[in-house]
């Protein structure tokens, strides 16, 4: 008779997953590997996570939820457009300087699966479309703005992901000084 897991244990796989998936990659870490930090066995990970690519995917959903309530509560506070531009660009700069970082895990897991289409790499496109959607409604709410001008930002955005965190305040001045014309 299969004995029934403990509760927080799917918690316990996940975590366990997402640290070593954004340490090391997703396609660098086995199995085997998560059993042995997650402290279960290969039957009770494969309960929870039938594939690889479903738990891949459940660690990038994971993610997409502290990013929404981390950017969530950097805009709760900012009552203006250009200032909530503002406060997401920094709050993903605050994001690049947490100790440990090791680039958007998003950004990462489409570069080691290029091309592929499977329920992590949607989760992934996914995320990056609703962020990007929340740039142009920002934009958007300054008024008129010059063409292309949501390409700026989200250019700004994406060179944040990829800079080290001494960069990550230049990003932040960039969309001060775009949106400054309209405060």
């Amino acid at each position: 008779m299969a004995r029934t897991p403990a509760p927080g244990t799917r918690d316990t796989i996940l975590t366990a997953a997402a640290g070593l998936f954004y340490e090391h990659g997703v396609r660098a870490v086995g199995m085997a590997q998560v059993v042995e930090v997650a402290g279960c066995g290969k039957n009770l990970l494969y309960r929870h996570f039938p594939s690889k690519a479903g738990l891949a995917a459940a660690y990038l959903d994971l993610v997409r939820r502290e990013r929404a309530q981390s950017a969530g509560e950097a805009l709760r506070w900012a009552t203006t457009p250009p200032d909530r531009l503002i406060a997401l660009v920094a709050e993903i700069a605050d994001w690049v300087r947490r100790p440990g970082y090791r680039g958007c895990a998003f950004r990462n897991y489409l570069t080691e699966f290029p091309g592929d289409d499977d329920e992590p790499a949607r989760v992934a496109r996914a995320y990056l479309a609703e962020a990007r959607a929340e740039v142009d409604r920002l934009v958007g709410q300054l008024g008129p703005v010059p063409p292309s001008f949501a390409d700026r930002i989200w250019l700004i955005v994406n060179g944040l992901y990829a800079s080290t965190p001494e960069e990550a305040p230049t990003a932040v001045d960039w969309v001060t000084d775009l949106v400054t014309p309209f405060r």
